[in-house]
Formats: structure tokens, sequence, C-alpha cells
């Protein structure tokens, strides 16, 4: 082969020299893809920031508990819709003007939020923002696949996977300062700027492919309305399935039977149309199945201890979301930090070694809290917390490269937004199972610790008589203040018992994982750098 060579230099390879200049990036790509990033961020953070102040908007629109919980479940019904239909309209309307859609839409809905007057504003203008706000994040991760070459993906993956893993994480703390220092309406009109900047560098800048308009011509829009139901139907089953008492409510039944209705009829239309609305075909990759496996059950880690932690804090250690939020900070904390560390280690490491190690780290965090009592606070939650954030970090950059990083560029888009699905739908459905165990396990707690503080029992009856004195010295119902403290005691401990067999089953599930992980092949070598040019 051909040499190059220059004074005081070793022989470079021709073939060497012209991949350096290949993989030099255009700083216009590199802002426009920064741009996208920091939308993507504002897009998955809002899922949480407004969790933590649900109660100020409720009481600022006047809603009814019931009510307000659709504020969350409309823009995540909506999202859920939007996310695998990103790819297809990315390959009709181009990046470019798909993502500028998204984030100048996003940023309108935003300002909408904040000018509701009820709830019923408030539940439309919320599923708006999580629809459109849904087409952004399958766009970033296609993008940090196709524009750049697999020599950057120790510094792509990372920063994709540090924004998807910690928006979530430290959107209760953002909330909670937010909701305390202004009003909720805030924690929307800080929307309005960073968004208009985006949707400005998206026009500007993005320059990644272009669109095919013919494709509308044979776009399967049966297949959109059946998915819209199908994926609708189950993210609200999930939701609500608890709160409702699952199928003994009529509502989940109607819900269930339109989602098996609506899912039968978009997978017919998935493997019969010209131009199917979600290309299943990206599962054919072994790789990308296993990625999206691994994604599905991060959504359980990575959702499910968002939800436990602050329901712990809040129920138990009374904590209200300023001071939840300052608690939690430490997760976010701890994956800013292990990000570049990620990124370096997925050059040198085995990815299954370092999925094993990320899984071992959260399997041993959850077991830590295991052992949790109703005095934990934020030094007890300390080491937890460090590993949850460090172990996210530690698997999502393997797992983001196992996923897309071998699947062939004209592959990527559409994958994306399966890729991204898969964890949110983790996300739902494992928020549906703890809800569901928590409220089961409570129960069969609260029943068999109420048995051992029965009238046989010395040892309470002494207590009741005891407490009941000094309220009676008061002027007091001793007696029925002492039994009302006596219910709440049992009633902490049962959460307590519950919030144990949760992180214990989430132990157990992190845990296998990691000889999952055992049974994976190496992946093969990336797709060649300008791909996706």
């Amino acid at each position: 082969m051909a040499t190059v060579t220059s004074p005081g230099a070793a022989p470079v390879s021709s073939a060497a020299g012209q991949s350096g200049v290949d993989e030099r990036m255009d700083p216009r790509r590199v802002f426009a893809f920064l741009a996208m990033v920091f939308g993507m961020f504002m897009s998955i953070l809002d899922i949480q920031i407004v969790s933590a102040s649900l109660a100020e908007i409720q009481a600022g629109l006047g809603a009814g508990s019931d009510e307000v919980a659709w504020v969350q479940t409309s823009y995540l019904i909506a999202e859920v819709i939007m996310i695998p239909l990103s790819g297809v309209l990315a390959r009709i309307l181009s990046t470019r003007v798909l993502f500028t859609i998204c984030a100048a839409g996003f940023t309108l809905s935003s300002a909408l939020c904040a000018t509701a007057t009820n709830i019923e504003q408030m539940i439309v203008y919320r599923a708006i923002q999580g629809f459109i706000g849904g087409g952004m994040i399958p766009s970033v991760f296609a993008a940090a696949f196709t524009i750049f070459p697999p020599s950057k993906r120790s510094i792509v993956s990372p920063m994709v996977g540090l924004v998807a893993t910690l928006a979530p994480t430290i959107g209760p703390t953002i909330g909670g300062y937010i909701s305390h220092a202004m009003s909720w309406h805030w924690l929307f009109l800080i929307n309005v700027i960073p968004g208009m900047l985006v949707a400005a560098a998206a026009w500007s800048l993005i320059d990644f492919d272009k669109p095919d308009l013919k494709l509308f011509k044979i776009f399967d829009w049966w297949g959109l309305a059946s998915m819209a139901i199908f994926l609708g139907s189950l993210e609200y089953v999930l939701e609500e399935g608890n709160n409702k008492d699952w199928f003994n409510d009529q509502h989940i039944v109607i819900g269930t039977i339109t989602m098996t209705v609506g899912a039968l009829v978009f997978f017919r239309r998935v493997f019969k149309a010209q131009l199917p609305v979600v290309d299943l075909r990206a599962f054919s990759n072994a790789n990308f199945a296993f990625g999206s496996l691994f994604s599905f059950v991060m959504g359980v880690g990575l959702y499910g201890l968002t939800y436990l932690y602050p329901l712990y804090l809040g129920r138990i250690r009374g904590y209200d979301s300023m001071m939840i939020g300052e608690t939690m900070f430490v997760s976010g904390a701890a994956m800013f930090l292990t990000a570049p560390v990620a990124g370096i280690l997925s050059n040198k490491m085995d990815p299954r070694a370092m999925m094993m190690i990320g899984f071992a780290g959260f399997a041993l965090g959850t077991y830590l809290m295991t052992g949790i009592t109703p005095d934990w606070d934020f030094y007890e939650l300390l080491v937890p917390q460090i590993l949850r954030g460090c172990s996210l970090m530690i698997c999502m950059v393997p797992i983001n490269n196992l996923a897309l990083g071998t699947l062939p560029p004209d592959r990527i888009k559409n994958a994306s937004g399966l890729f991204n699905l898969t964890r949110n739908l983790g996300g739902a459905v494992g928020l549906a199972i703890i809800n569901t165990m928590l409220t089961q396990r409570t129960d069969d707690h609260y029943a068999r610790l109420s048995e051992q503080v029965s009238w046989s029992n010395r040892a309470a009856l002494d207590w009741l008589a005891s407490v009941g004195a000094n309220y009676d010295s008061y002027g007091l119902d001793g007696t029925a203040v002492a039994v009302k403290k006596l219910s709440g005691m049992v009633t902490q401990q049962a959460w307590l018992l519950s919030f144990m067999d949760v992180f214990m089953g989430l132990t157990v599930l992190f845990t296998c994982l990691v000889f999952m992980a055992l049974l994976l092949k190496k992946p093969k070598a990336a797709a060649p750098a300008g791909a996706g040019h």
C-alpha cells in the first residue's frame, strides 16, 4: 500500500490519513447536535418537573385529585404515540423540518400550559406538549449514530445517555425549586426562551438529510390510527389501572379491549403496508433486540426509583417538594460526574463487562434500600443514590451503542424511535407493577401487623394505656388518640415493609440482568463513519 511520509514522522498509510480527514467534524453540525440535545433535555425534563408540583397546579386550577393526575397522564400518552412515529416523519419531512416544528410546537404549548385557567385546558395543552415534544427525543439518538463517526461515540453516546437519564432524575429537584421560588406557571414558562432558541438553531444549522415528500402518498394512515389507539390505551391502562383496581373497573376493561383491537390492527398493518408507521425489521438485528430489552428494564429502574424515592420521602418522612428535590440531587450529580468516565470506559472495555458492572451496581443500590427505616435521611440515602446514578450511566452507554451502533444507517431513524419507546414503556410497565405491589403488599402487611396489636397483646394494651393517660391529663379522649396513633404506626410500618418488598424485587430483576449480559455475543464493529450522510 502506498504511504505518505513527512520529515521527522513515521510513515502513515494514505487510507489512514483519509480516515482522519473524514472523521473531522463540521462545527456547524456539532452546534446543531448540541441544540438538539438541549431540546431533548427540555422534553424529557418536562415529564418529571411537573410531577413534583402537582399539588400546586391542583390548587391553582381548582382541580380534584383524580383530575390533576391527567396533567401527567395526557402528556405520557401523547408522547408514547409520537416517539415511534417520529422515525417515518423524519424520512418524509427531514430531520431539520421535523425537529424545528417539534421545538417550536413544544415552546408554544408550554406557553399555553402557563395560561390554562381550568383543568380541561391544562390537560389538552399538556397532551399537545407531550405529542410534539416526543418527536425531539428519537431524532437526537438517530443523529448521534449517523452524523458522528464511531471514533466520536465515546463522547457522543455518554452525552445522549446522560440527558436521557439525568433529565427525569433531576426533574423533582428543579420542579421543587421553581414552584417554591416562583409559581407553578414558571414550570412551563421556563421553556419559552430556550425553546425559541432551539427552534431557531435547528432551522439554521441542521442539514443531516433531505425530505422525501413523495412518501406521503404511501403513508399508512390506518396504521397511524391503530398505533395511536394501541399505545394510547396501553399507557392509560398502565397509568390508571392500580388507582381503579384494575379489571374491577369498567373503564380499564374497555381500555384493555380497545388496546387489544388496536394492537391487532396495528401489527397487521406493520407487515402489510408499503410504508408502515413503524418498521419492526430492526428487531431482526440481535444487538438491537437485546439492547431494546435492556432499555426496557432500565426504564423500569430509572422511572421506578424516580417515583419511589420521592414517595418514601413524602409519605414516611413528610418532606415537601423542595426538600425532596434537595435530597434526590445526589443521583443527578453522580450521573453527571460518571458520564465522561463511562465514555472513556466504552473505548477500553468490553460492553458486556460494562453492562454487568452497571447492573450489579444498580442491584447493590436497591439491595441497600431493603434495610430502610422511618428515620432514613439524606446521609442514609447517599450511597444508594450514588450507586444508582453511577450505575445508570455505566449501563446506558454500552446499551445505546449495542442497540443503535451497529445498525445500517437507513434503519437508524426508525430504530431510534423504537428504542426510546422501549424505555418509556419500561417506565410505564414498571410504575404499574410497583404501584400494584405497593398497594397489595401494604394491605397484606397491615393485616398481619394488626393481628399483633389485638386486645390479646398485653404489650399493646400497656402502650395504649400509657399514651392514653398522657392525653387524658389534658382533658382529651386519651383512648381515641392512642388508638389513632397506634393505627398510624402500624400503617407506617406496613408502608415501609412494602417499600422493602419492591426494592428487593428490583434487586432480583437487575441481578438477573447481570447473568443475561453473560449470554450476549460481543457486538460486531460499528458502521463505517459517514455512512449516514
